[in-house]
C-alpha cells in the first residue's frame, strides 16, 4: 500500500477490523492493477474514488451501526415478545386445562342432566299411576260415599226400629214387673198362709204372730214374724226368691239382701236371736248345700 494516502490509512483506520481488512485487500489488489495497467494520472482519479468509496463505507458502518441499534431494540423487543409468548402459551396452557375441566364438568352435568331427564321420566310415570290410582280411589270413595249414604239411611231405619223396640220392651218390661211383681205378691201371700205350719212341722219353730212385710231402717222384709224355737223367743227374717241358683254371683248377692235385712232388724232388736229364711218357688242341690252351711233355712212352694 505505498501508493495509498495517509488521509486514506487514518479513513481506514475508522473502520471496522473486518471491514478494514476486506477494504485493504481490495486496494492492495487494485494497487497491483494499477501498477500494472494504469498510468499516473490516472491513479490520482481512482485514489479519490477510493476515498468516495471509504466515505460511503463510512455511511454504510453508520447505516449499519443504526440498523445493529434497530436490530438490538428488534431483539429485544423480540425478547419481550418471547416472554409474552410464553406467557400467552402458559396461559393458552390454563385455559387448556380449564377448557378441558369445563369439557368434564360438561359431560358430567350432561350426564347428569341424562339420568335426571330420566328420573323427570319414572317421576311422570310414577305420577301418571298415582292419577289413575287417584282417579280409581276417587271412584271409590264416590262408591263408598254413596254406600255410607245408604249406610245411613238403614243405620237411621234401624235406629228407629231399635227406639221403638226400647220402647216396645220398656213396655214389655213394665207389664212383666208387673207380673212379675204380681206374682211375687201371691207367691208371697201364699207363703205367709203356709210358712207357720211348715216351719212348724219341719223345724219346730212356731210363729206366735203372723207373718208380715214390713219396712225396717229403709229396709223391705219381705216376711218377718215372732216366734218361739224350744221355749226361746225368735225373730224370723226372711227374703222371697222366685229362684234360687248355686251360681256364686246370685248366690253372693242373694245372701247380702238377707245379711242387710238381718243387720237392719238388730238394730232394733238388737242381740234378739234370728232365725234366717229364704222363701223360693225352686231351689237348685248346691244352692241348698251353700245355704245349709251358713245356717239358712230354705223353705220350697212344693213343701206346702
Amino acid at each position: 500500500m505505498g501508493i495509498l494516502a495517509l488521509d486514506l490509512i487514518k479513513t481506514l483506520e475508522e473502520l471496522d477490523p473486518p471491514v478494514r481488512k476486506a477494504i485493504i485487500k481490495v486496494l492492495e489488489r487494485i494497487e497491483q492493477i494499477i501498477e500494472d495497467t494504469v498510468k499516473r494520472e490516472d491513479f490520482f482519479e481512482l485514489k479519490n474514488i477510493v476515498k468516495e468509496l471509504a466515505i460511503a463505507q463510512k455511511r454504510t458502518e453508520e447505516r449499519v451501526e443504526e440498523l445493529a441499534i434497530a436490530q438490538k431494540r428488534t431483539e429485544e423487543r423480540v425478547e419481550e415478545l418471547a416472554i409474552a409468548q410464553k406467557r400467552t402459551e402458559e396461559r393458552v396452557e390454563e385455559l387448556a386445562i380449564a377448557q378441558k375441566s369445563l369439557a368434564e364438568e360438561v359431560k358430567r352435568l350432561a350426564e347428569e342432566q341424562i339420568k335426571l331427564a330420566e328420573a323427570q321420566k319414572r317421576t311422570e310415570e310414577r305420577v301418571e299411576e298415582l292419577a289413575i290410582a287417584q282417579k280409581r280411589t276417587e271412584e271409590r270413595v264416590e262408591e263408598l260415599a254413596l254406600a255410607q249414604k245408604k249406610t245411613e239411611e238403614e243405620l237411621r231405619k234401624l235406629t228407629e226400629e231399635h227406639r221403638k223396640t226400647r220402647e216396645d220392651l220398656k213396655q214389655l218390661r213394665q207389664e212383666f214387673g208387673g207380673f212379675t211383681r204380681s206374682y211375687s205378691y201371691a207367691f208371697e201371700n201364699e207363703a205367709y198362709r203356709n210358712l207357720p205350719r211348715v216351719l212348724k212341722e219341719k223345724y219346730g219353730i212356731e210363729i206366735v204372730e203372723k207373718f208380715v212385710r214390713t219396712e225396717i231402717e229403709d229396709e223391705e222384709i219381705n216376711f218377718f214374724a215372732r216366734g218361739k224355737l224350744n221355749d226361746r223367743e225368735i225373730l224370723v227374717v226372711g227374703e222371697a226368691k222366685l229362684r234360687f241358683d248355686e251360681k256364686k254371683k246370685d248366690f253372693e248377692r242373694t245372701l247380702k239382701e238377707l245379711e242387710r235385712k238381718i243387720s237392719a232388724v238388730k238394730k232394733i232388736y238388737g242381740d234378739k236371736e234370728i232365725v234366717k229364711l229364704l222363701v223360693t218357688h225352686f231351689a237348685k242341690q248346691g244352692a241348698l248345700k251353700m245355704a245349709e252351711e251358713r245356717g239358712i233355712l230354705v223353705i220350697q212352694s212344693f213343701e206346702w
